[in-house]
């Protein structure tokens, strides 16, 4: 059944003038085809517009729309209503242990503070080249699949270890870097490990794999963090690679 009417409960929370969460409840006609982003807009133009959420591309690209649907945590674009017409209700609520701004967009401030720390850029060989680095497809290989995380946050928010440790990198943070510590292109490879060496690094992972249960794009950050630690204990037992000179 992909049609009828459904109740969504909605977790509201404005900081500036609740005291705590509350949930609220609307009826919202379901149509073939509609994912929980339309319903969410079924709502906000037909129902109260003072409900807040966010979302950007609507193609499951920029990873802006990431909440907890239905005890998962997903992102509302792609998720269709049509399966959760068999139950009573349907509850939707921000990313867990984020500050929420409202409602349901939280505050990533936090969030790419950490990945920022990993240096999520290219740092190439000088002198650079006039048009690009070049890199054969099998070069590319390693970095497949880290390149496709859209930073959507569903993992940080699903890791157990970020909810105890707030310096720690992050299973997103920790992908970012072995993405650019997998390009051939890059020549900071120490640079990178002694950052996710650190304290709050990779051995803070517990290999839980929540973060692989919930990733929209199916990616592992689990697999590529025990890479990354992997990387780390060779360098401790032959020692750190040289920089190329420029």
């Amino acid at each position: 059944m992909t049609e009828g009417e459904l109740l969504v409960k909605i977790q509201r929370f404005d900081p500036t003038v609740d005291r705590q969460p509350y949930w609220q409840s609307y009826r919202v006609d379901i149509k073939a085809g509609m994912t929980v982003l339309d319903a969410l807009f079924e709502i906000l133009n037909h129902q109260d517009g003072t409900l807040s959420f966010r979302y950007c591309c609507r193609a499951g690209v920029c990873g802006s729309c990431a909440m907890v649907i239905g005890g998962k945590i997903r992102l509302a674009c792609e998720t269709q209503v049509g399966q959760f017409m068999g139950r009573k209700e349907l509850l939707l609520s921000p990313l867990p242990h984020q500050k929420v701004v409202k409602d349901l967009a939280v505050d990533y401030e936090h969030f790419f503070d950490r990945m920022k720390q990993t240096k999520p850029y290219l740092i190439g060989q000088e002198p650079y080249p006039e048009k690009e680095y070049v890199q054969t497809p099998k070069q590319r290989e390693p970095i497949n699949e880290p390149i496709d995380c859209i930073m959507c946050g569903a993992c940080t928010s699903s890791c157990t270890v970020a909810w105890t440790n707030s310096e720690y990198l992050g299973p997103a943070a920790l992908m970012k870097a072995y993405r650019f510590y997998a390009d051939t292109r890059d020549i900071a490879k120490d640079e990178r490990l002694d950052i996710i060496e650190s304290e709050n690094g990779v051995y803070r992972c517990h290999t839980i794999f929540n973060c692989v249960e919930v990733c929209p794009k199916k990616l592992n950050p689990t697999e590529t963090i025990q890479r990354l630690k992997i990387k780390a204990a060779k360098r401790r037992l032959f020692g750190r690679r040289r920089r190329p000179r420029s």
